[in-house]
């Protein structure tokens, strides 16, 4: 049973895509993390790593494209030993596309990954961080002892690099919830988070983007174990707003696994939601025409229900403001 798809039908809602304008990659699933709310379940432990084969067809498909954006995530993307070449590569291409990269913040201060900082910098890549608070404690709860500082830390150096001030230079932050309930309005945190990084740190940025944790992977089991799955998934059902529906990330995203493989957004390609051509084959990027996406109905499961919770929820943040 596909409850989503059940209330989207009684809305009168097809969903369907739009025009591709992003293409986001899921380089793999190692990370130097192993958070609460991850979706991915990635850790120091997991091996899978896209592979400079794969990364080549990834940029051969979209230098025929006219898709603007690349939105690299893992994982920690910037672990995989090909980061600097998929970055360097897609910065050859033309015309220009922006880049983005899924910073967990502490990679920039391990050993081993020194001057990567600098190196987004150079690239002029965008940085959209993980921060679920302006506090150590619920960071450190949901992300680990000691990320806190840690983040703290590579904030001021990218502050330090002009991100959040050069305008060509973006940093945003994320926010996920500590538990199983929503994301307050995202207007009303960013300002808080603004006041109080910048009085206890002097650290500045862009924008916040307030994510919903959907019920998968490392969350779901959270879930499970503190018996509250079902109950947060009435959570969800009972919030869904219908006004976000035009709003969501798989109508203008393509999700790309480390293997290549395309789904409708990240959290799909967790499920295991890949798309199948006609023959019912499974379909990979370089498979595709990008000029053919659109129409192509979307693939839904009650998980959705997360994004379109309250004001929504997208890689962007909220879709809609609760005000």
């Amino acid at each position: 049973m596909n409850r989503f798809a059940e209330r989207l039908a009684a809305e009168g809602v097809n969903l369907r895509r739009g025009h591709p304008e992003i293409l986001q990659v899921n380089v793999g699933k190692v990370c130097n993390l192993t958070c609460v709310h991850c979706h991915v379940n990635a850790g120091p432990k997991r091996r899978e790593i896209i592979t400079r084969q794969t990364i080549d067809r990834i940029v051969n498909w979209l230098a025929k494209s006219d898709i603007p954006t690349v939105d690299l995530t893992g994982g920690a993307p910037e672990m995989i030993p090909d980061f600097r070449y998929f970055v360097e590569h897609v910065e050859g291409l033309r015309p220009p596309r922006k880049i983005i990269d899924r910073c967990n913040l502490t990679i920039l201060l391990e050993p081993g990954y020194e001057g990567l900082a600098q190196f987004l910098a150079t690239k002029k890549v965008e940085i959209v961080a993980s921060m679920p608070c302006y506090s150590p404690e619920n960071v450190n709860a949901q992300r680990g002892e000691g990320v806190f500082d840690g983040s703290i830390a590579a904030l001021q150096l990218l502050n330090s690099l002009g991100y959040g001030i050069d305008p060509e230079l973006p940093l945003h932050l994320v926010y996920n919830p500590v538990g199983a309930f929503l994301p307050p309005s995202q207007d009303e945190l960013e300002l808080d988070y603004k006041r109080e990084l910048k009085k206890h740190f002097g650290i500045v940025f862009n924008n916040l983007y307030a994510l919903t944790n959907l019920p998968i992977g490392r969350f779901a089991s959270y879930l499970r174990h503190n018996c509250k799955l079902e109950e947060y998934m009435q959570l969800l059902i009972r919030a869904f707003n219908p006004a976000t529906v035009s709003g969501l990330m798989c109508r203008n995203t393509i999700s790309v696994g480390w293997r290549g493989e395309v789904y409708d957004c990240d959290f799909n390609q967790q499920l295991g939601m890949q798309w199948s051509g006609n023959s019912g084959s499974k379909l990979f990027l370089w498979d595709i025409d990008p000029n053919s996406l659109e129409a192509r109905v979307i693939m839904t499961g009650d998980h959705c229900f997360g994004c379109t919770a309250g004001a929504g929820s997208s890689c962007g943040g909220a879709i809609r403001s609760l005000s």
